[in-house]
């Protein structure tokens, strides 16, 4: 991985790391979903969407939320100068001290589930995506939950009921939470059947490259003699 091919499921995964570590935060401070959210003037289903580390939230709404617990400054610190090379001649720029670097690690949750789980919600929001361009793509799942239906699998057969309601009311965030319902809902999904082959491969390359884990390391003088980030060994 490179930084200019942040992938969907890396992606992902740091809004995820960012929802749980703002919902821990908000509990550590003994704060209840209805005040942090009144304080952020933001309602609670925006708020329970943040920590459930959802894309659809403004970063607006996240600073927000992040400022009522405290945290804003670790943004002020990005969008500020700080890690920005020093102007050409200047005594930063013509400093020998060695510069250091900054580095992060990414890595999914140990527990194998939940890294599956990733893999499936990522499959599921590109579906979503370009079911949303294309129309046909929509009958075509739609035609594959009839099929389903049809065989009588009566295990299933509650999900895929309410697979229809999803598909023709367009009700995606039913199929894209973190709840166990969701995680239920996409085990038995017609979504992914229309995937094309080469989506699916790359987000399956990808999730085996998370794996691994992610370390992003980067100069605060913007060289490139180190990497954006790389795969850790």
């Amino acid at each position: 991985m490179t930084t200019f091919e942040l992938s969907p499921i890396l992606e992902r995964q740091l809004l995820l790391q960012l929802g749980d570590r703002i919902k821990r935060l908000r509990k550590a401070q003994g704060l209840g979903t209805v005040e942090v959210s009144a304080r952020a003037k933001l309602t609670r289903n925006t708020l329970r969407s943040i920590e459930a580390g959802d894309p659809s939230p403004s970063i607006g709404a996240y600073l927000r939320v992040m400022s009522v617990l405290g945290v804003s400054g670790e943004l002020a610190l990005l969008a500020g100068d700080t890690m920005q090379a020093s102007p050409a001649g200047s005594a930063g720029a013509r400093s020998r001290r060695i510069t250091p670097n900054v580095q992060v690690r990414v890595l999914p949750d140990n527990a194998g589930h939940r890294l599956q789980d990733l893999q499936s919600l990522t499959l599921h929001e590109e579906a979503v995506r370009l079911v949303k361009t294309d129309p046909a793509l929509l009958l075509q799942a739609q035609d594959t939950l009839e099929r389903w239906l049809a065989t009588g699998d009566s295990r299933s057969a509650g999900l895929w009921r309410e697979w229809q309601l999803i598909l023709n009311a367009g009700s995606w965030r039913k199929a894209l939470g973190r709840t166990r319902h969701a995680q239920q809902l996409r085990q038995t999904s017609p979504l992914t059947t229309i995937l094309p082959d080469e989506v699916r491969l790359r987000i399956l390359k990808d999730v085996s490259a998370l794996k691994k884990g992610v370390v992003f390391g980067s100069s605060i003088t913007g060289t490139q003699d180190d990497e954006a980030f790389k795969d850790a060994p």
